[in-house]
């Protein structure tokens, strides 16, 4: 509202795009109120306003006579133009695909777009992370704001009655969603035959404009108790004598829907329910049953942005430059999929990004060895990939130990295959400093290249080559070839660790010479 409102005194015109005709309603509703008195002309574009209207807006838009246009997707039609646009809002942004948001940025290039979303999608959330976009997050609830109590439960016709009725008594109205137009006649007996005592309006996408908007000002004026309907009451309605929500066959939903459809109570400073409920003798997916917990679980004030950075994980940033809004980062991993695209934008920009290539790397090692941690020693699978995240960073020593005694101390004793691992980790960081690419080892010694083919002090390994007698020797395809009896996998580890010390202190010798700083 106080956007709109600057840009219009500034002589500049104002978009404001919603997803739904009763967003678009609502949020008329509510300019023409705040604004009532106010030198400004407002008007609205959806399928609720008759042709001919229509017609005038979109020539009062062209002309400059209209200030603040508040719309449906009816606003991205090639049809409408404007004299001077100057801000364009996008109200439940992850309800828009790309190729709307390029039609809005044809509309004026040079126009400020704000966005809005309590979960926006992956795409949007990754431009804004990796700085293509401003991102300001509203984390602080209304004061005495409540946050919903959230049950996931087989449908009971008993709990559900009571739910409605309690509602009722307490003075207040509750929303019944069903996840398709075909489930509202079976929850409508349902609702006559099991709570009489209650006045019920169905509202839907299908209904002629007329029974919409008539069914949705009478819930609005509080006539009846309960709007049984489909989800087209996701977007941001805003009711806050509304503090009850049954959803029928919840795992029909997805999360993000679930969130938005959950947000449409508790919106007072009344205490707010809603039961998620489920077939009572059917088993869920998997998939299903993580949403719901997920949902259950994330019941704080403010969760939305929560909620939407565990589908960036899982669903992946998508294409930035294109129309996909989820995939990619699954197939490489997010932290990987984050360093190419800062290294790409680096580039981009004439930037850094050689040194950030040179830097970027990480030895391959090959030692024959289990090196992992098994399912049996932590079994949360979130868990151990946070874990794997904490070990690529550790370079120092201290710090690997330090890990393996977090390790002892909250899973108790290393199995061999952690032991192994810490001790990679620990010949890797080695491996790293001395500039060694890649490293095999066997029982009967290890081949090593250097990275680019090059050792920063060729003389001090020729030395050390010509020391160790038949035991080393270097290939004409640069590989240095170590031989050595390694049978058990001690020896292999405590060799490939020295092996690799006694090449780093090679190198450390030539630093003053060449400039090469110690790692």
């Amino acid at each position: 509202l106080r956007a709109a409102f600057v840009a219009a005194l500034a002589g500049l015109q104002v978009a404001i795009v919603a997803p739904t005709t009763l967003l678009t309603l609502q949020h008329y509703q509510n300019f023409r109120d705040r604004f009532d008195g106010l030198p400004v002309r407002i008007e609205q574009l959806s399928r609720l306003v008759p042709q001919g209207r229509a017609r005038k807006i979109k020539e009062d838009l062209k002309s400059g006579q209209v200030d603040i246009v508040i719309g449906t997707h009816a606003l991205l039609a090639k049809t409408i133009a404007f004299r001077e646009l100057g801000l364009v809002i996008v109200d439940e942004e992850q309800h828009f695909g790309v190729a709307h948001k390029e039609r809005l940025k044809q509309l004026r290039s040079d126009a400020h777009v704000l966005t809005l979303t309590a979960t926006p999608i992956p795409r949007t959330l990754q431009m804004a992370m990796t700085g293509l976009r401003d991102l300001s997050i509203i984390a602080t609830p209304p004061i005495d704001r409540l946050a919903v109590r959230t049950f996931v439960l087989p449908f009971d016709e008993l709990i559900v009655r009571e739910a409605l009725l309690r509602e009722h008594y307490r003075g207040g109205q509750s929303f019944f969603v069903c996840p398709r137009v075909v489930d509202l006649p079976a929850v409508a007996r349902f609702l006559s035959d099991q709570v009489p005592e209650i006045r019920f309006v169905i509202a839907h996408g299908q209904l002629p404009v007329r029974d919409m908007e008539g069914a949705m000002t009478a819930f609005y004026e509080r006539r009846y108790d309960v709007l049984l309907c489909t989800s087209i009451i996701e977007s941001g309605l805003d009711i806050p004598s509304a503090n009850t929500l049954i959803v029928h066959r919840a795992d029909r939903f997805g999360l993000a829907q679930l969130y938005q459809i959950r947000g449409r109570v508790g919106r007072a400073k009344t205490r707010a329910y809603a039961y998620l409920t489920v077939p009572p003798n059917r088993r869920l997916t998997e998939t299903s049953e993580r949403r719901l917990k997920v949902l259950q679980s994330l019941d704080s004030l403010g969760a939305g942005f929560t909620l939407a950075s565990h589908d960036l994980d899982i669903r992946g940033a998508g294409n930035l430059l294109g129309q996909e809004q989820s995939g990619h980062i699954r197939e490489v991993g997010i932290e990987l999929y984050q360093q190419m695209l800062e290294k790409a934008v680096a580039e981009a920009q004439g930037g850094e990004a050689s040194v950030m290539a040179r830097d970027d790397w990480s030895p391959q090692l090959n030692l024959g060895l289990t090196v992992m941690i098994p399912e049996h020693y932590v079994p949360d699978l979130n868990l151990r990939m946070a874990l794997y995240r904490r070990l690529g960073d550790l370079t120092d020593g201290e710090e690997i130990e330090a890990f393996g005694a977090e390790l002892v101390d909250r899973f108790g004793p290393l199995p061999e295959e952690v032991e192994h691992l810490l001790a990679v980790i620990g010949v890797k960081a080695a491996c790293r400093a001395a500039d060694i690419a890649r490293m095999e080892v066997g029982p009967k010694g290890a081949r090593i290249n250097f990275k680019d083919d090059r050792f920063a002090n060729p003389a001090g390994l020729v030395e050390f080559i010509s020391q160790q007698g038949t035991r080393a020797k270097l290939r004409p395809d640069h590989t240095l070839v170590y031989l050595a009896q390694w049978e058990s996998a001690k020896s292999r580890i405590d060799g490939a660790r020295n092996l690799a010390r006694d090449l780093l202190k090679i190198v450390r010798k030539a630093a003053p010479e060449s400039g090469l700083e110690a790692s």
